[in-house]
């Protein structure tokens, strides 16, 4: 491979940049969700969400990082689906069984501190087995020596499907099971409810990617095309601000200005940039350098001039925090691509890019790991950790999430991977 032309990609493989980005990425959500539980006298705000009217830190950007990364991996991964000569019905059906699985999990972890006294066993059991449902609901086992022997890989198929039914039943006992504060229940059957406070973060993500799954089918690699629809979910943002769907249905459910208007947005926008790595007319590392440049330019440019309208604030997805957030993402994306794609640097792309490929268990297990060590009554030996002082802080949250990936990888070697 020389530093002027690379062979376009092939819609099914790996590319090894998104999954170094998106191990990066992984990595560094772990790390500031650790060190959130961290005393504010301990840590300084730059650490921490941005609580301000207008202003982000960089824990602002792991979230729409992440929305990016899973737009970048659309092309891909419903492209092999098309290349394989899939049905369009079957392909639309695995887009809105993954998103319900999304949104599920999602409302699952969103609830995942009921009232032990009222439910009558222990909350932190509730939580750990909650998460080790999900894990196993999603769960795909394909060992390495099975992938040659037809009725191995067969049986592990077999296995799978019998442990994904036994995690959603998990999941679905554990609902009905659940007793919050007042009594609250996840799901009530009169009348039929689902406790939805907000959907998580699985469940935030969920919704971005129906929305540019969706948008993937009508208008695949068209950049014009998907530059158009970044712009237009943007404008239901400012369309939802001014109350232009306040008495339509779907905005009881789900928030159409943020959810599926400013977070989509993002999302489309990393279809948007991955575009390069599967047109014919962008194979020059060149070229794919430039238009990278360019969308970072726009972007950027774009979130100036939206700066003074809504400001930058995470929590309310506004556009200029949507536009910063796609516009350093992406450069993050070209340097991982000069190290990775072009002139690998063996020693960073490589082990970014194995912690990348399964980062639905990293999140699962970072996210169980609170009540999973509560459970062992090792919470608050966990948590005198961090208490000395900030390097000690920083070095648990490091120690974290470099266990969780490493824990991850080792999953990933024997071939057990999380699959929606």
């Amino acid at each position: 491979m020389t530093a002027t032309t690379v062979a376009p990609a092939c819609p099914s493989g790996r590319i090894v940049s998104v999954d170094a980005l998106r191990g990066f990425v992984m990595f560094t959500m772990i790390y500031v969700n650790d060190i959130a539980g961290v005393p504010d006298e301990i840590v300084p705000p730059w650490m921490k969400h941005f609580h301000g009217k207008s202003g982000m830190t960089f824990v602002d950007l792991v979230f729409p990082a992440f929305l990016f990364i899973v737009g970048m991996s659309i092309p891909f991964g419903l492209g092999a689906r098309f290349a394989r000569g899939e049905a369009l019905w079957k392909i639309i059906l695995h887009i809105f069984a993954r998103t319900l699985a999304l949104l599920a999990i999602g409302i699952m972890m969103v609830n995942e501190s009921p009232d032990s006294e009222i439910m009558g066993w222990s909350a932190t059991l509730w939580s750990t087995l909650m998460f080790l449902c999900a894990i196993l609901a999603s769960c795909a086992i394909s060992p390495r020596s099975a992938l040659k022997n037809d009725a191995a890989l067969w049986t592990w198929r077999y296995v799978s499907r019998v442990l994904r039914v036994a995690g959603f039943s998990g999941l679905a006992l554990l609902a009905l099971a659940f007793r919050g504060e007042n009594g609250r229940r996840i799901i009530a059957f009169s009348p039929f409810s689902i406790h939805t406070e907000w959907y998580g973060i699985l469940g935030l993500i969920g919704w971005a990617y129906l929305v540019s799954s969706i948008l993937y089918l009508i208008f695949r690699g068209n950049r014009l095309a998907l530059l158009g629809c970044v712009v237009l979910l943007m404008c239901l943002y400012a369309a939802a601000r001014n109350g232009a769907f306040d008495d339509f249905w779907l905005a009881h459910y789900v928030g159409i200005g943020e959810t599926l208007g400013s977070q989509a947005s993002i999302t489309t926008s990393g279809m948007l940039l991955v575009s390069i790595l599967l047109s014919s007319d962008t194979t020059a590392v060149r070229a794919r350098i430039r238009v990278t440049m360019l969308f970072v330019a726009g972007f950027a440019a774009a979130a100036l001039l939206l700066n003074p309208v809504y400001g930058i604030n995470k929590n309310n997805a506004t556009p200029s925090w949507c536009l910063w957030s796609c516009a350093i993402t992406a450069l993050f994306w070209l340097v991982f691509y000069w190290i990775s794609d072009v002139h690998p640097v063996g020693y960073i792309a490589k082990p970014l890019s194995i912690a990348g490929q399964n980062v639905l268990l990293a999140y699962l297990l970072s996210e169980m790991l609170p009540s999973a060590l509560n459970l062992l009554h090792f919470g608050d030996w966990y948590g005198r950790m961090a208490a000395p002082n900030l390097a000690c802080a920083v070095a648990r949250s490091v120690a974290c999430a470099t266990l969780v990936l490493v824990v991850t990888a080792q999953f990933n070697r024997v071939g057990f991977w999380l699959k929606l």
